[in-house]
């Protein structure tokens, strides 16, 4: 059984939502991401995604373009997502997942980037713009090196095209919860509830859900719908607000996000 598979058997045994952190591979310094990785896991972190930096990154808002622009700018390369991967594995046994976008695997070679993930210690690939229909050759060269490939559904897509995802995932399928790019919101899409319910009439795979997440009452709203859900804008958001402390305000911010609302 895959790391995403027994993490997800736990967390249904326990009755608990799965967290999982996004933090940019470099951000907010070049050597920062394997002790941020490690904060995570220890504030309760069930999973990780370490975003690549790109330059075009076409499903991101703000906050995480503004933090893969300052993590290229700081010399982040595929190459050295890959040693960072290696170094975060060294300190943490929860599954890693990579999300980059479709050019920089293209580039870099879909069967060395992908052995090069697994020997990295990488679970997992997310790939924003690689839709579930063209997505064979990638899917041959993650099979190879057992990594899962995760596919989104969103309250805009088609029957067919969650189907479709379905299909082609494995590890977990990501819904997204809100309409648009990544970023930090009040409230979650109105749609996201039924999105879970199709999507489970589709696959026995878990649920994840993404984009917005950020509050205490979002966890509690996905509770009992969602397997897990994935914190990403507003965790970068608070390790961009302490400069001298992005290691602490990461445990911080996590251990706030369990916290359950008061009535």
């Amino acid at each position: 059984m895959s790391r995403i598979a027994s993490t997800f058997a736990r967390l249904r045994a326990e009755r608990r939502l799965g967290l999982i952190a996004y933090l940019t591979v470099g951000y907010p310094r070049l050597d920062s991401t394997p002790s941020l990785v490690e904060a995570a896991t220890r504030a309760g972190a069930d999973a990780i995604e370490l975003g690549i930096p790109f330059s075009d990154p076409l499903a991101d808002g703000r906050t995480i373009q503004a933090a893969s622009q300052a993590a290229l700018k700081s010399g982040v390369t595929v190459a050295r997502a890959l040693e960072s991967a290696m170094a975060a594995r060294s300190k943490t046994d929860v599954p890693l997942l990579f999300m980059t976008y479709l050019n920089p695997i293209l580039a870099f070679g879909l069967d060395r980037f992908c052995r090069a993930a697994a020997e990295a210690g990488i679970d997992g690939l997310i790939v924003p713009d690689l839709p579930a229909a063209e997505s064979d050759d990638l899917r041959r060269a993650a099979d190879a090196w057992e990594l899962d490939l995760v596919f989104f559904v969103a309250p805009t897509s088609s029957n067919a095209g969650i189907a479709a995802a379905c299909r082609a995932a494995t590890g977990f399928i990501y819904c997204i919860a809100v309409t648009g790019v990544t970023g930090a919101r009040a409230k979650l899409d109105s749609g996201v509830l039924p999105l879970i319910a199709t999507v489970r009439q589709q696959t026995s795979l878990p649920v994840v859900v993404g984009f917005g997440i950020s509050r205490p009452e979002h966890l509690q709203t996905l509770e009992g719908h969602a397997d897990g859900v994935i914190v990403a804008s507003a965790l970068l958001d608070a390790i961009a607000q302490a400069p001298d402390d992005p290691v602490g305000e990461v445990g911080r911010f996590l251990t706030a996000l369990r916290r359950k609302p008061a009535q």
